[in-house]
């Protein structure tokens, strides 16, 4: 019984692997976490045990077993996140690193325990003293990573700044797990050599500290790169801010000139009139009317949509594109600041790239934004385009440099961040980008805030 229980509980290390792996991800489960355990949990435990029991039918290793309960966790991991693909990936490679270290430590403890018994020697599996270390291990680290797990990388991973950050990331577990299966003996009894044993304990240790060490550094420095970028959108959003409001005094100063030149207009007004010239009070009042400057200085009561789309909206006119906005969100929207500006800031300069490459004749651009049910935003952008878009798989390409457009996957990663939703649609040359951003009631968040203090 015993025998036949130790390939099945090495193959179990794969469960503490996932649990880890699934800490930082709880705010990405397409379905309730305990649904999720009900189907995962009892489908993962047949996938071992059976793979357990026909090695130890076979009196063969773990090995391809372990690849195979290994993916089967990958592909159930994966499958059950709505989250971007590298950022999966990239986490579920850093707990295998964690566990190939611990693994290939296990190795040298079984053979620490078993280099007296000579019988050991020929068995494919660890003995079931290193079995139940090698589990007790992966579960305490499973257990200390849990809380930085569910803190830090979690942050990182909600976090939309980071996008080509974890795109680089992955290499370094890789060469992990390499150096790990690099460090497997072709024989077991070479481990069995005393300075030999030595050394791979030694060096199994080091790699598992180094590893540890290399992932605080990188948590480190994305945290310091992400405080970088939050500075330099909320200063992009400070001098949109201020162009709004240089545009704004320039707006006043002309409606003032125009309330000052009214005085001397009306006069020419009334001396036409005397005359009886209809003819020559036409002519001057189409005059005036085109001098009259435009008084459209205000969008909506929130400053940052405000700011923005007063910024776009003075670019737009400065290149003589028409600008529409129907704007109406409140002073204090549920909606993320900074992911409102990144959303809006993306879809019209998106908007504006396009209109530039259009026939000035077509050039329009139509913005609509409102607050739905108190607590999501509804944006819809509209823009004329000439030429042809290239889609793949809901992927833009970009129509400035070669490679995918970064602006229009950034709006569908904050859309799927706060559990919104994005659809982006071409036809008769008219693209429209439709977006729906979740917000937080007021009273949660007052609630959340009371909580963390």
């Amino acid at each position: 019984m015993e025998n036949a229980l130790r390939p099945i509980l090495e193959l179990t290390v794969v469960i503490p692997a996932l649990f880890l792996a699934y800490s930082p991800m709880q705010s990405y489960l397409r379905q309730p976490a305990g649904k999720l355990i009900r189907w995962a949990l009892p489908l993962l435990l047949a996938i071992i045990i059976g793979c357990g029991a026909i090695c130890y039918r076979l009196r063969a290793s773990t090995a391809i077993a372990q690849v195979i309960a290994t993916a089967a966790a990958a592909i159930i991991y994966v499958r059950s996140l709505r989250v971007s693909l590298w950022k999966s990936i990239t986490v579920a490679l850093s707990v295998c690193a964690v566990f190939a270290c611990l693994n290939s430590l296990t190795r040298a403890i079984d053979a620490a325990m078993t280099m007296q018994n000579a019988a050991a020697e020929n068995d494919p599996w660890f003995c079931m003293r290193a079995v139940l270390c090698d589990n007790a291990m992966c579960w305490i680290i499973a257990a200390a990573a849990h809380y930085p797990a569910t803190r830090i990388v979690r942050s990182m991973v909600e976090d939309e700044n980071f996008a080509q950050t974890w795109y680089g990331f992955w290499i370094l577990p890789v060469i992990f797990i390499a150096l790990n299966l690099f460090m497997i003996p072709k024989y077991r009894q070479t481990l069995y050599t005393g300075r030999v044993l030595q050394g791979y304990i030694i060096l199994s240790v080091a790699l598992l500290i180094l590893l540890l060490c290399f992932n605080a550094i990188f948590l480190l420095m994305a945290n310091s790169l992400n405080r970088n970028a939050r500075l330099q959108q909320e200063n992009h959003l400070l001098s949109m801010r201020q162009a709004r409001y240089e545009n704004l005094k320039t707006a006043i100063e002309d409606a003032r000139q125009a309330r000052h030149d009214m005085r001397h207009q009306l006069n020419r007004i009334s001396a036409l009139a005397e005359t009886g010239d209809l003819n020559a009070i036409r002519e001057y009042l189409a005059k005036v009317n085109g001098r009259i400057p435009d008084m459209e200085m205000n969008f909506c009561e929130n400053r940052a949509a405000d700011s923005v789309t007063g910024y776009y909206c003075a670019l737009a006119r400065r290149e003589s594109i028409p600008f529409q906005a129907q704007v109406d969100l409140p002073e204090h929207a549920c909606v993320d600041e900074i992911d409102l500006c990144l959303a809006l800031s993306n879809l019209l300069e998106n908007a504006l790239d396009a209109s530039l490459r259009t026939e000035p004749a077509r050039r329009c651009i139509s913005l609509q934004m409102h607050m739905h049910a108190g607590r999501i935003l509804l944006i819809q952008v509209e823009n004329a385009f000439d030429g042809e878009i290239h889609e793949k798989d809901g992927v833009y390409k970009s129509a400035k440099r070669k490679g995918n457009g970064v602006g229009l996957q950034s709006v569908r990663r904050i859309a799927e961040k706060n559990g919104g939703a994005c659809s982006f649609t071409h036809q008769n040359g008219v693209f429209t980008a439709k977006v729906m951003l979740r917000g937080v009631d007021q009273a949660l968040k007052n609630s959340d805030g009371a909580r963390n203090t």
